[in-house]
C-alpha cells in the first residue's frame, strides 16, 4: 500500500470589457486533467484524485478542531493509496443572520449562507483561472448520512496566523507577496467574506493554500477590501478578462445559483476595470508582475 501525504496537513450580468492592454498577449496555461498533483513519491492526476475522494473507502475518521462548521477528517483507501481528506458538510441559510460575538460590533447579514456547495464552486472557478494549484482538490461526496464537500489533504507548515504571532519571514519575500495578491484577488471575485488568517495555508516549499470557502459567492457586487487590490498577476487578469458566464455555469451549475453567478461576473468586471484604471494612472510596471 502506499501511503499518500503528510503529517501535517490542509484542512482561498458581466459588465463588457473592451479592448485590451498589451499584457493581453501573455500566454495563458489552460488547467486540465492532465496537471498532476504530486506527495510523498506518488502522482495523481486531478481526475485521479477527484476519483479517490468521491469512491474511497473510509477507514478512520475524527473531528478537528478548526473552525465552526465541525470538518471531519477522514483517512480513506482504495486499497492501493492511503491518504487523509477532510470533510464538511455544513449547508444553513437564514434569513437574517447576527455576526459576531455577541458585542456592540456584531453585524446582520441578510440571506446569510454558510455551505459546503461554495468550497466546491470555488475550486472549479479557481481551476478556470489557473489558481487551483492554490487550493486542495474539492468535490462533493456522502458520508455517514450527510452530503458535504470532501478535499484532499496536503502537506502544512502552518497557518498564517501562526505565521504573524511567530514573526516567520518567508524565505522569497518577492513570490509570496505575488501568492498574496492573486489570493485577494480571488476572494474580491468570490466574494469570500470568512478569509481569515487560519484559512491560509503555508506548505514546506512556501506555497499559500487557501481553503473553506463555505461564505463565500455573496450577492453584493461590490468588491470586499479593493484598496488592497494593488498588483495583480499578468497571466491571471487575461484569464479574468477572458472569463465567461457560460464557462463558469457549466462547472458550478450545481452549486451556484443565478443570482450567485450573476453577482460574481459582476465582480469579475468591476476586477478589470479596477486594475485598468491602475494601470492608465501608474504604468502596467508598478502593477502588472
Amino acid at each position: 500500500m502506499v501511503r499518500v501525504g503528510g503529517a501535517i496537513v490542509v484542512f482561498i450580468l458581466a459588465l463588457l470589457v473592451s479592448a485590451p492592454f498589451s499584457y493581453a498577449q501573455v500566454a495563458v496555461h489552460a488547467p486540465s486533467s492532465a496537471d498532476v498533483v504530486a506527495g510523498h513519491g506518488a502522482e495523481l492526476s486531478v481526475d485521479q484524485i477527484k476519483t479517490f475522494l468521491r469512491n474511497a473507502r473510509v477507514i478512520r475518521n475524527r473531528s478537528t478542531n478548526k473552525g465552526v462548521t465541525a470538518p471531519k477528517r477522514l483517512t480513506l483507501t482504495d486499497g492501493v493509496i492511503e491518504h487523509d481528506a477532510v470533510f464538511q458538510a455544513i449547508d444553513e441559510r437564514q434569513m437574517v443572520a447576527r455576526m459576531g460575538g455577541g458585542g456592540r460590533q456584531d453585524q446582520t447579514e441578510l440571506h446569510f449562507v454558510d455551505s459546503y456547495k461554495y468550497n466546491i464552486a470555488a475550486y472549479e472557478v479557481a481551476a478556470l483561472l489557473g489558481l487551483d494549484h492554490m487550493m486542495p482538490v474539492y468535490v462533493e461526496r456522502r458520508w455517514n448520512g450527510r452530503t458535504g464537500s470532501i478535499s484532499w489533504f496536503v502537506p502544512t507548515l502552518m497557518d498564517e496566523s501562526d505565521r504573524l504571532k511567530k514573526n516567520i519571514q518567508p524565505p522569497n519575500p518577492t513570490e509570496w507577496n505575488n501568492q498574496m495578491y492573486r489570493m485577494r484577488v480571488f476572494s474580491s471575485l468570490v466574494r469570500d467574506t470568512d478569509r481569515n488568517l487560519t484559512n491560509v495555508l503555508v506548505t514546506p516549499q512556501w506555497k499559500v493554500m487557501m481553503i473553506d470557502f463555505s461564505r463565500g459567492f455573496r450577492l453584493q457586487p461590490e468588491l470586499l477590501h479593493q484598496k488592497d487590490l494593488h498588483k495583480v498577476d499578468r497571466a491571471l487578469l487575461v484569464r479574468l478578462e477572458s472569463l465567461t458566464r457560460e464557462s463558469v455555469q457549466q462547472v458550478t451549475r450545481d452549486y451556484l445559483t443565478r443570482s450567485e453567478l450573476d453577482a460574481m461576473m459582476l465582480r469579475r468586471a468591476a476586477i478589470v476595470a479596477h486594475y485598468r484604471k491602475l494601470i492608465a494612472e501608474l504604468g502596467e510596471a508598478k502593477v502588472l508582475y
